[in-house]
């Protein structure tokens, strides 16, 4: 095997370094600008958009109409046994009314169609 010449040897250590500064201004570039992705992802996470939290509003309304429309089923139901001599559907009938009387506030009223 034949040693290189110092033109090749020359040529290849002058294109190598010029390679790694490049992976050097890189690498550099990379870890100034690391902080400014991680705080941007952060901020990102932290933040709820507007449509997100319209979407979260309207789940919960959704949600505690739900629970409303339970309850007042339970209270029909408690009602009538209460008529039909039922005491304890009395008892019954006050606490499921009490708590719809808490969750009524909470949701909206729809507009009347005129």
């Amino acid at each position: 095997m034949r040693a290189p010449s110092p033109a090749s040897t020359l040529a290849l250590a002058l294109v190598s370094s010029i390679a790694l500064s490049g992976c050097l201004a890189r690498t550099a570039l990379d870890v100034v600008t690391a902080p400014v992705k991680v705080a941007g992802k952060a901020v990102d996470v932290a933040t709820t958009s507007q449509s997100e939290a319209d979407e979260n509003r309207g789940r919960e309304i959704r949600r505690r109409e739900e629970k409303l429309g339970k309850l007042e089923r339970k209270y029909d139901k408690q009602i009538e046994e209460c008529r039909e001599g039922d005491d304890a559907a009395c008892d019954e009938a006050q606490a499921t009314y009490a708590e719809m009387q808490e969750i009524l506030p909470t949701v909206p009223v729809e507009p009347e169609d005129d």
